[in-house]
């Protein structure tokens, strides 16, 4: 080959070399310190693509795993309250039995019934209020309200909308001690002479929760509570469960209690108390399908559908007579009732553990899940790891002879650029 100066193609060939050995040396040490094979679709595009749907399907395992863990805690919370509900229905038998005895006067026997009737409404509070983030897991998920309220005419004054009350605007709570078939009056009392306004509900069973109005006042003065126009306000009787709501005309109505005491809501003589009745929606009605997803698909195999059972008073029990006893319906006043509500406790006993041996078939299935999620995210993972996990020990002998080729390929473009050096001599 000729010697010339302008163009110097061994440093080119050199140089060209040293290019590719050090691109070559960059992408092992960007695989070196990301820790995976394929770093890029150049890598491997095939790999890359399968590795990141394993990806996919391994995070989506965990939060399936996650899924059922949360279903066994609810379930769990479930048999809590069932185990509560066995307690209660133990003691409820205990007095049947007790009760049906000929050694028994009415009068003890009264006493029995007063404590077999707060059993009951415990079996109901406990069941509604037992939930898992709002899912309702032992009541029938229907929230006791007020049917149509009967408005007493008072001297002066009648409870209606006109008057305050708003139509529709009293709610009872699931978890209120104030239950199916109570009726509840309000009353409205000026107390003394000091002005304040009391606004007292009082249950059927003796609750009772009374709450100041004073400040409600339209005035004059008007207080600091007076609701404006197109405005309500609601009382919240915490401790009963029930709230009602006021519109503006409220006001005036504290007002006139203020100045007329003769016109205050009380239940006795010729001014009547408000009074409604307590119904509930739904009673009886089956809990909802609480469906939990435990794979990562869409299909009817990656879901566990859990049928929740009621075990409130209106659902156990039953069956024993031509009436079909409710637990809700039982009542130790006569002997002969109690007689019944031995075999109504004990239907009720049996409806119990059914319900909960429900929850416990559904728990040990959910367990199993749980095995195989775990085997199967191990699985994925591995399978992921092999694709796309890079061999470190591999990688670093391939990275150690790259980086002599780099070096090789410094010094040898070195050498040939000094090749033209040797022209100078002919040029002496």
């Amino acid at each position: 080959m000729a010697l010339n100066i302008i163009s110097n193609y061994a440093a080119n060939v050199a140089h060209r070399n040293l290019q590719s050995s050090d691109e070559a040396a960059t992408r092992s040490l960007a695989k070196l310190s990301s820790g995976t094979r394929v770093v890029s679709a150049r890598d491997d595009a095939a790999s890359m693509a399968i590795g990141a749907r394993l990806n996919a399907e391994s995070q989506a395992l965990k939060t399936a795993t996650v899924n059922v863990g949360q279903a066994n805690s609810m379930l769990q919370i479930a048999d809590g309250g069932m185990n509560t509900i066995n307690d209660v229905l133990t003691r409820m038998k205990t007095l049947s039995v007790q009760a049906s005895s000929g050694n028994v006067s009415d009068t003890e026997r009264t006493y029995l019934n007063d404590e077999f009737g707060a059993l009951k409404n415990e079996i109901d509070r406990v069941s509604s209020s037992t939930s898992f983030n709002g899912v309702q897991l032992l009541g029938s998920d229907s929230a006791v309200e007020a049917t149509t309220a009967t408005y007493g005419a008072t001297t002066g004054l009648a409870l209606s909308s006109a008057n305050g009350f708003q139509a529709g605007g009293v709610t009872i709570s699931g978890s209120s001690p104030i239950v199916d078939g109570n009726t509840v009056s309000v009353s409205l009392d000026e107390i003394g002479t000091t002005g304040q306004i009391m606004m007292t509900l009082t249950g059927s069973g003796g609750q009772a929760q009374s709450i100041d109005v004073t400040e409600y006042r339209a005035g004059p003065p008007a207080g600091s509570k007076a609701i404006d126009t197109g405005k309500t306000a609601t009382l919240n009787f915490d401790e009963l469960g029930i709230k009602i709501e006021m519109n503006e005309n409220f006001g005036a109505t504290v007002t006139n209690v203020d100045v007329n005491g003769s016109n205050d809501f009380t239940g006795g003589g010729a001014e009547t108390a408000l009074t409604f009745a307590v119904g509930t929606t739904g009673t009886g009605a089956a809990l909802g399908n609480v469906d939990f997803q435990i794979g990562t698909g869409n299909g009817g195999n990656d879901k566990i559908s859990i049928t929740l059972t009621a075990v409130d008073t209106s659902n156990l029990g039953n069956k024993i007579n031509t009436t079909g006893t409710l637990l809700k319906d039982a009542d130790l006043t006569t002997a002969t009732n109690a007689g019944l509500a031995i075999d109504v406790v004990g239907d009720s006993i049996n409806d119990l553990q059914k319900a909960r041996a429900s929850i416990g078939v559904y728990q040990n299935r959910l367990d199993f899940a749980a095995q195989n999620l775990s085997t199967s995210q191990e699985n994925t993972e591995a399978a992921r790891s092999t694709l796309m996990d890079l061999d470190v020990a591999s990688e670093m002998t391939a990275f150690s002879a790259k980086q002599v080729l780099v070096q090789s390929g410094v010094a040898m473009l070195a050498q040939a650029n000094q090749m033209p050096q040797n022209l100078l001599r002919l040029l002496q």
